[in-house]
């Protein structure tokens, strides 16, 4: 049997490539002989960097920048072959570089994320391939554009403070100081989601829990980047409120649209081509893909979606794996999975759930594959 193992990460975790491994654990304790094949698929949060050095070559470059409450903190991107720069935003500005206790969106920034950007630009990147996934933040991409030159004033003419808590304090936009390399470089955004900027589908409503933000932290969230984005509309001219995908990385989409000059793309197809997954996906008897959680938001463009979608084109039977099952799963099932499983084999806290993900892994795929070989036999 031939498999193919294309997975994304389980945020708070394991990466792609440590779930790649511990299905295929599990497969090998049925089929020892199964050909398998692993391509982890981080569409531009965790791993997308190394994801693209696999793929292309390339050289890590580790550079110490601020992380999302503005600790040091050693991060890094990578250059590949013909002088693109590769940056997974998590790297600086994600969400597992915080304690859950430190998680608060009125005070995260991306700022770190815009010095890994100006390194590049300082290297001589005139293109830089930027994925937003696994963020902290909700600051709509401020922090990123500071580190970039751009300043924020309040009324009274002094610099707001950080995070997405004080977006509406904003008065203007100065780009009087903006590092000039960036008029040079191309940004294309890696979006793993196509989510808008607010409303109860942006930003704020959806991924504002996860980073911390109660019900009504949610709230003011939300109203503070819609007051950003009017001033971005005023003073730059470029309106970012309903731009599918402004709302990824709490908003930073939106910000690298505003300030950097970026183009929107799904991340999962610049990863698809440059990994040949497509290919892959032909030549295997089965494919497994896995995401921490699923549920209906995952046909917003996640990794397990896209693959699902190159196994329905092809006619491959899809299983996928996740830790979590949330509402609005079953419709994946018209989506091109055969079959889902979540991990938890009994009632189980998060932090166990997390500490014995590798094992419950390898075990869920073990449970799938023996009935497999019982249909088969």
């Amino acid at each position: 049997m031939k498999v193919l193992i294309a997975p994304d990460s389980f945020k708070d975790c394991l990466d792609a490539a440590s779930v790649s491994r511990h299905l295929a654990e599990g497969i090998h304790r049925v089929l020892p002989d199964a050909e398998i094949n692993s391509i982890p698929v981080a569409d531009g949060g965790e791993g997308f960097v190394q994801t693209m050095l696999s793929a292309l070559g390339g050289e890590r470059v580790d550079l110490q920048v601020f992380d999302p409450l503005r600790r040091p903190v050693l991060a890094f991107y990578g250059i590949l072959p013909d002088g693109t720069a590769v940056i997974e935003m998590a790297a600086a500005s994600g969400i597992e570089l915080l304690r859950r206790e430190e998680r608060n969106p009125l005070l995260t920034t991306t700022y770190g994320t815009g010095q890994l950007m100006a390194d590049a630009m300082k290297k001589g990147c005139s293109k830089i391939i930027i994925g937003i996934g696994g963020s902290a933040t909700n600051d709509g991409g401020m922090g990123m554009a500071r580190a970039l030159g751009f300043r924020f004033p309040d009324k009274n003419g002094d610099k707001v403070s950080w995070g997405g808590g004080s977006l509406h304090l904003i008065t203007q936009i100065d780009s009087s100081d903006v590092n000039p390399l960036l008029a040079k470089t191309e940004i294309l955004v890696a979006c793993d989601v196509n989510n808008p900027l607010t409303g109860p589908l942006g930003a704020s409503a959806v991924y504002g829990p996860q980073k911390g933000a109660t019900p009504e932290v949610v709230e003011e969230l939300d109203k503070n980047l819609a007051h950003f984005a009017a001033v971005i509309q005023r003073d730059l001219n470029i309106d970012v409120l309903t731009l599918p995908g402004s709302g990824a990385a709490g908003g930073l989409g939106a910000g690298l649209v505003a300030f950097a000059g970026g183009r929107l793309q799904a991340g999962f197809d610049i990863v698809k081509e440059q990994t040949k997954l497509e290919t892959a996906v032909m030549a295997a008897d089965i494919v497994l893909t896995g995401e921490g959680k699923m549920d209906g938001q995952t046909k917003q463009g996640k990794t397990p979606w896209g693959v699902a979608q190159l196994a329905k084109k092809h006619g491959k039977p899809l299983i996928a794996f996740a830790g979590f099952l949330g509402d609005g799963y079953r419709e994946l099932y018209d989506e091109g999975f055969t079959s889902i499983f979540a991990l938890p084999n009994g009632p189980a806290s998060l932090d166990s759930c997390i500490t014995n993900a590798p094992e419950l892994l390898a075990d869920t795929a073990e449970q799938v594959f023996r009935v497999l070989l019982a249909a088969n036999s």
